[in-house]
């Protein structure tokens, strides 16, 4: 029988917390949510990413990757969602930009029945803006915003430049957007 989790996604070490609340099949594959998570946060598809449970990590293994490591690397192509959460409260992390190292708690908060009048993936609720890409992670995302709060610092001309936007709100949140994006795509998951 389909199911429905309702899961919440939060970036770590950072205040206040960023975090989306999303609901998805149960059945949805790893490779999808992937890109769904992509979507919902703000991120732009980038850079390698990786899920990692009781110390394994599953990702999409490259051709001709000499550094895989088949003790705690499996690749995911053939995985879904309920292959790593099963039950309510179990958590999974998620790692997006190796170098800046965007590190997601990922928690599945409830399980729900299949509703055929509904469409998924859904946001239904998340705060607070996705940071910039390429900004070096927490920290470096942390000091940009205190520069973007004084015009006077020396830095600002050039990280406003780089942004390309001097208004940018670290507080924005639409989830009208986020769901009107999540349409726009196809997961694999519209038709159950």
């Amino acid at each position: 029988m389909k199911k429905i989790y309702q899961i919440q996604i939060a970036l770590k070490n950072f205040k206040p917390k960023i975090w989306r609340r999303i609901l998805v099949p149960s059945d949805v594959s790893l490779s999808d949510f992937h890109k769904i998570i992509q979507t919902t946060m703000g991120w732009t598809n980038t850079h390698l990413h990786q899920f990692y449970k009781n110390g394994k990590h599953y990702m999409e293994q490259m051709e001709e990757d000499y550094m895989w490591d088949d003790r705690n690397q499996f690749d995911y192509i053939a995985m879904q969602l309920s292959d790593l959460l099963r039950y309510e409260n179990e958590k999974i992390s998620y790692e997006y930009d190796f170098g800046d190292g965007w590190n997601h708690e990922i928690v599945l908060e409830k399980i729900l029945p299949f509703d055929d009048k509904e469409e998924y993936p859904v946001c239904i609720k998340g705060k607070m803006n996705c940071p910039l890409e390429d900004c070096g992670g927490v920290w470096g995302y942390a000091d940009l915003l205190e520069v973007l709060k004084n015009p006077k610092h020396k830095e600002y001309e050039k990280l406003v430049d780089w942004i390309g936007d001097e208004h940018f709100d670290p507080e924005h949140f639409d989830k009208d957007e986020v769901n009107e994006l999540l349409r726009e795509k196809n997961y694999g998951c519209w038709e159950l």
